[in-house]
């Protein structure tokens, strides 16, 4: 398994330098998250290049993130954005929130974000009772005990076309176990689950190798 990951890492690494420009506040952003001791959680870079070219795509204004950690996933999301974009990115952790904080201020996409501290299952009926919405695309990347949450709430607070892209879903193969006791897989089989009957949304799943391991992303977009 080490020689496949070791190769998994070294092509991520040799398609990175070709295709994806150094960024320094991206970088920054990575050794203060590492400072900060949270966990690596972030997206590969080559994934979140996958996010700002979903977004340019989609030609998305307003997004919404759940899960923020260190904020590098929410600066690629907020790069891809035009001059009037915006998105809402939910972190429960203050700390982490306010690492992120600094980091989108230095990237200098202070205008473009607006971080919230608590837990996204309250934050998000706030949302909608302020009139926030619809978005155009939904980036789901928090615990995933709550996914079934979230898919509730993207759902209120998308139109038809919106994206909703959640991460981490095959748990390195454990996805298919139905002998899980582990939460986590339990709720992204639920999760997917409650998908495959949603009349709403049309979705499929990537299963990914690379620098993270193994694991994928599954994508839907709300067609009615």
């Amino acid at each position: 398994m080490k020689e496949a990951q070791d190769v998994w890492t070294a092509v991520d690494e040799y398609f990175n330098k070709l295709l994806i420009p150094t960024n320094a506040s991206l970088s920054a952003t990575l050794a203060d998250s590492a400072t900060a001791e949270m966990p690596a959680h972030n997206v590969a870079p080559n994934q979140g290049k996958l996010l700002q070219l979903l977004i340019q795509i989609q030609q998305a204004q307003n997004v919404l993130e759940i899960g923020t950690l260190g904020g590098y996933s929410t600066i690629w999301l907020a790069e891809a954005l035009p001059k009037n974009g915006r998105i809402i990115s939910l972190e429960v952790d203050s700390a982490r929130a306010e690492v992120a904080r600094l980091n989108v201020e230095r990237a200098g996409l202070s205008d473009k974000v607006e971080i919230r501290v608590g837990k996204a299952a309250n934050i998000l009926p706030q949302l909608q009772a302020e009139g926030y919405g619809p978005f155009d695309f939904i980036f789901i990347d928090a615990d995933k005990p709550n996914n079934p949450v979230y898919l509730d709430w993207s759902l209120r607070l998308s139109r038809k076309g919106t994206l909703i892209f959640a991460d981490n879903v095959v748990r390195d193969g454990a996805v298919i176990d139905p002998e899980s006791r582990d939460a986590n897989v339990r709720e992204v089989q639920q999760f997917a689950e409650l998908i495959s009957k949603e009349p709403r949304l049309s979705a499929t799943t990537v299963q990914t190798v690379g620098e993270k391991g193994y694991d994928g992303f599954l994508l839907a977009r709300v067609i009615s």
